[in-house]
């Protein structure tokens, strides 16, 4: 009898045990997670985006290149109108469709870092005058000299030029390259070498070839 009795009082306490276990469970979550004297999650500030490191140098390197682009442009658009040979033409083609892009990619880094863009083909006041303390940069004699040229006399003035003009925009990629910080500007610098170098070499042929 005593132990018929005792079972149904066994299954309360032990169905109120469970009871109090869950609630105790439940009290020191609350606890783990709202504990006033936890300490604050550390969190690392984001990196800087890649155009944003940049420095001096990579500042000079696309207030620079930004008018020795346009001179270039400018030279490219000539020879659409004064050029004869169809292979100048092409190429001088190849050489806007290159740079134009280029200034504007530059002319946004520009904005992003704070600093002044240029415009028109000088630095404005920065140093460089009408472009010729720039290497390779035609001054305003040289080109008053392409823009009256025609015809196979232009086309030769305008490779030669050119050239020039591609040295010295190999020169500051080449300083850029040892000297900046920033890696899209010093992308930038890159593809200028590889390309340039390539369009000297062919404009040397064209020479040669007549």
């Amino acid at each position: 009898m005593n132990t018929n009795r005792s079972l149904p009082r066994r299954a309360a306490l032990a169905a109120t045990a469970v009871a109090a276990g869950l609630v105790l469970a439940a009290c020191g979550s609350d606890n783990t997670t709202n504990t006033a004297g936890a300490a604050p999650a550390t969190t690392t500030a984001p990196a800087p985006p890649e155009a944003d490191r940049h420095n001096q140098a990579d500042v000079t390197f696309a207030q620079g290149m930004i008018p020795h682009h346009r001179q270039a442009v400018l030279m490219s658009d000539m020879a659409a109108a004064h050029g004869t040979s169809p292979d100048v033409k092409a190429l001088a083609e190849e050489i806007k469709k290159a740079q134009a892009p280029e200034i504007e990619t530059m002319s946004g880094w520009l904005n992003a870092w704070g600093e002044k863009v240029p415009t028109g083909v000088s630095m404005d006041g920065m140093g460089h005058g009408d472009g010729s303390g720039m290497p390779g940069m035609m001054d305003d004699q040289d080109m008053d000299r392409l823009g009256n040229a025609r015809g196979n006399a232009f086309d030769t003035m305008f490779l030669t030029m050119m050239i020039e003009h591609h040295e010295g925009a190999i020169a500051m990629a080449k300083t850029e390259k040892q000297q900046g910080s920033s890696g899209p500007a010093k992308a930038l610098a890159d593809d200028i070498i590889t390309s340039q170098t390539a369009e000297i070499t062919h404009m040397r042929t064209m020479l040669r070839t007549g």
